[in-house]
């Protein structure tokens, strides 16, 4: 998760992707029988992996947690399947000069416990969530409001051994531009102007907490109590390492009412045991495939799939604190890495054409994106020229190759084979050996990336929070953002970004977006690989599913039988 944000995420550009690819679009189950509408009891099984963390709204910032996250609560706003934004819990948010907001709350809405949903709940979660001292991954996607420098504030201080340590130490406990004049208003001041600001708040950052999640966050997220189309099955449904049980909230009234009557999230560790149980309706839906089985799901489920280019992209992040890949030296290095990856070629053979070739580092469905930056032909594959970078830096400074260069990464994904592919680039391009640094679950590897601790690179990805160009840029590459796991960190960049936000209209906000990925490619502090196409599968248990405009899958949409 994860800005000069528009509702236009899906248009030509998306259209042209997906006739690119091979692969067909299912509309569910052929066998004629049943209730087009399905059976509104069902439990819906799918695919998942272990979340990171509590589920805290501000505090799960990546897919599997997050998934679980978005079933369970409800913002004030939130997207349809084209990324289009819908209000939710908002009657409506105004603004006449872009910096001073008025939100007007519906009234009525309770938690399922029963408390009541008021301005001043918002008001009380976004503090929480931006105050330092709570330690929420998500407090950044709160900076644009005025004060949020003070209670984000921390204190950074070299020990006696050198090395750098920051605690927080807010200035204030609560953020001076938001206030809860009465139960249904929320006025917003933020730093300087953004028009679109509040296209951001259908993310799960902005979600809102019960009493309980603020007085004891740690508890309160292995049981948490939300207001959103599913609920917790019961007190203990998150079995660690297992599963996490959703059932349907008959109290829900809002525009994601649930089509079945639950969804109970299995974690695997291997998609390749998950595909099994699919093709034996021992399991109902994944979008995680094994690579083996991308050239063939079409046939394997007939009817049964669904592919669609998506606001999704992978990256091959570069830690800065790696000595191989600092200095002059290490900026020849990254570049010389790039150009020995075929991403063409992995695109057409490990993944069967449902990726595409980065040529950003944002993915083509977004509004403003382009294909032709400044700096971005490191991204084709040229042999001698990433021989040339490489003997280059080796004459600055020589490669410290004493052992593998590991690349970690979690091994659910069905990645194993793409990172060969880019190993094995590396070994033959350049000479160095590479090799997969393997993990079962995903928090592992965002762990090690939070703590600066892996050896070699690290996959990466985002999925889109709101169909925005900086959403791609802001939260993941912006100093002191929640997912720069890696802490880079460049002004000129924040600069950029700081004026895309404050521009008066989308197409110079994007320019400037645009300008700031050209620094991005002149640093290269992660290299853009591929964009996707997301394949789903679905059993004979399920008549229709489908993703939405990141990539998700709509559980609530999902109809059984």
């Amino acid at each position: 998760m994860r800005f000069a944000r528009t509702s236009k995420a899906l248009g030509i550009v998306a259209i042209a992707a997906l006739a690119l690819t091979s692969c067909g679009t299912g509309g569910g189950s052929n066998d004629g029988g049943g209730d087009a509408t399905g059976d509104p009891n069902k439990v819906i099984t799918a695919y998942s992996n272990e979340p990171q963390n509590p589920l805290l709204p501000a505090n799960t910032n990546e897919v599997y947690g997050g998934r679980v996250v978005e079933l369970l609560f409800e913002g004030l706003r939130t997207y349809d399947a084209d990324g289009k934004p819908v209000n939710a819990l908002a009657d409506s948010i105004e603004s006449s000069d872009a910096q001073n907001w008025t939100i007007k709350v519906k009234s009525g809405q309770k938690f399922t416990n029963g408390e009541e949903i008021t301005a001043k709940t918002f008001v009380d979660s976004w503090n929480f969530a931006a105050n330092s001292k709570n330690l929420q991954n998500n407090g950044f996607f709160f900076e644009s409001i005025a004060g949020y420098e003070d209670v984000s504030a921390v204190d950074t201080q070299t020990g006696a051994d050198g090395k750098k340590t920051s605690t927080p130490a807010p200035k204030a406990e609560t953020m001076s531009g938001l206030v809860a004049t009465d139960d249904s208003t929320i006025t917003v001041k933020l730093a300087q102007p953004e028009a679109d600001w509040s296209l951001r708040l259908g993310y799960s950052a902005f979600f809102p907490l019960p009493s309980a999640a603020l007085t004891d966050p740690k508890a309160y997220g292995e049981n948490p109590v939300g207001n959103g189309p599913y609920k917790m099955e019961k007190e203990g449904a998150w079995v660690h390492d297992q599963s996490i049980s959703l059932v349907k909230n008959a109290d829900y009234s809002g525009p994601r009412e649930s089509k079945n009557g639950g969804v109970s999230f299995k974690f695997y560790t291997d998609p390749g045991p998950a595909y099994t149980d699919l093709q034996g309706d021992n399991l109902d839906i994944t979008d995680v495939l094994p690579s083996n089985a991308l050239a063939t799901y079409v046939t394997d489920f007939p009817d049964r799939n669904s592919t669609k280019p998506v606001a999704t992209d992978s990256t091959l992040n570069i830690p800065g604190y790696n000595p191989n890949f600092q200095g002059e030296a290490g900026k020849l290095r990254r570049q010389a890495l790039s150009y020995a990856i075929n991403r063409e070629e992995i695109a057409k053979v490990v993944f069967n054409n449902t990726r595409t070739p980065a040529k950003a580092f944002a993915p083509p469905v977004i509004d403003g994106f382009k294909g032709d930056l400044k700096g971005s032909e490191v991204l084709k594959f040229d042999a001698d020229k990433a021989k040339q970078l490489w003997a280059d830096a080796e004459k600055i400074q020589p490669y410290d190759g004493s052992k593998p260069l590991q690349i970690a990464s979690n091994t659910d994904g069905g990645n194993k084979e793409w990172i060969d592919a880019v190993a094995n680039g590396f070994k033959n391009n350049l000479g160095i050996q590479a090799e997969i640094q393997p993990f079962a679950k995903f928090a592992e590897v965002l762990n090690l990336r939070k703590s600066q601790s892996l050896p070699g690179l690290s996959r990466a990805g985002w999925q889109g929070d709101y169909p925005s160009l900086y959403n791609f840029l802001g939260p993941v590459w912006a100093t002191g953002a929640s997912s720069n796991y890696e802490k880079y960190s460049n002004p000129e960049f924040d600069k950029l970004l700081k004026e895309g936000l404050a521009a008066k209209t989308t197409e110079e906000a994007n320019d400037k977006f645009n300008q700031a990925q050209e620094v991005l490619f002149e640093d290269l502090p992660g290299l853009p690989l591929w964009d996707q196409a997301r394949p789903i599968v679905w059993s004979n248990n399920v008549i229709s599913a489908e993703t939405g405009w990141n990539g998700s899958i709509l559980y609530y949409n999902i109809t059984a039988k």
